[in-house]
């Protein structure tokens, strides 16, 4: 005994919402760790910036590899721990990154930026 058309259509309708449900949907951005990254940040005032900031650059580094973009913010959280070692040149780099990645925060990263460069020539060389 087959089944009958309603039943058939049925069942293909159920494989079709297992499938659909089965499958990852992928995110516009690579965020991987970022938003805990960034949370422990916010709790430890700031904590160990030096680790952070490495697993960020490893975070970038997996997100390129993958040809994944990386979110919004990023860049900038990596300035601001870069900025806090002490280290201009990758802090410089990465606002300018973030200013390239999201033109929408030029005017944010402008203003950090000459902010930045004002303090590095400020700065004992």
């Amino acid at each position: 005994m087959s089944a009958s058309l309603p039943q058939r259509a049925l069942l293909l309708l159920v494989s079709l919402l297992i499938t659909a449900c089965a499958t990852p949907t992928r995110t516009l951005y690579d965020w991987g760790s970022y938003p805990q990254a960034l949370a422990l940040h916010l709790r430890q005032a700031g904590g160990d910036a030096a680790r952070q900031a490495s697993l960020l650059e490893e975070h970038l580094q997996r997100s390129a590899g993958a040809a994944r973009a990386a979110p919004p913010g990023l860049h900038a959280h990596l300035a601001l721990l870069y900025t806090q070692l002490g280290n201009e040149s990758p802090a410089l780099r990465h606002l300018q990154a973030e200013k390239a990645l999201y033109p929408e925060a030029a005017a944010y990263m402008d203003f950090l930026l000459k902010n930045a460069r004002k303090a590095a020539q400020g700065s004992p060389s």
